[in-house]
């Protein structure tokens, strides 16, 4: 059974997309830890992050940085946080936050509740500065 992930990337489930390559896929999280919080996917469907061919590995972390770099400028923040879990859903993937604080990246804290349109809004901003 397909990932929730992989249907997203199949677009069986709508997201805001932020970017895409024939590799990765980066959207937006519907339940953010702060706003703006991206993920990043291969599409290659790997349950665990450390499973994945050392050179697709490097190339996710490269896009990756695209995304961060894109996403520092449509929400100024001092650092952009990435976190990697992976227990949440079957699919390796990237977490990333524009973070001020330690207390940014609490995944324990309250999740935000942005609308639809919040989020088609965050998503245009990112994409602008990429």
């Amino acid at each position: 059974m397909a990932s929730i992930f992989t249907r997203i990337i199949e677009g069986e489930i709508p997201c805001n997309k932020i970017a895409e390559t024939e590799d990765f896929f980066a959207f937006l999280d519907v339940f953010p830890v702060r706003y703006g919080h991206t993920l990043i996917v291969p599409k290659k469907e790997t349950d665990y992050i450390f499973d994945i061919d050392t050179q697709e590995y490097m190339q996710l972390m490269g896009f990756a940085k695209t995304i961060a770099n894109a996403l520092k400028k449509a929400f100024p923040c001092k650092k952009v946080g990435m976190a990697i879990i992976g227990l949440e859903v079957p699919h390796a993937h990237i977490h990333l936050i524009p973070m001020n604080t330690v207390a940014d990246m609490n995944f324990s804290a309250e999740k935000l509740k942005p609308t639809d349109i919040e989020l088609a809004e965050h998503a245009k901003r990112i994409i602008a500065f990429l």
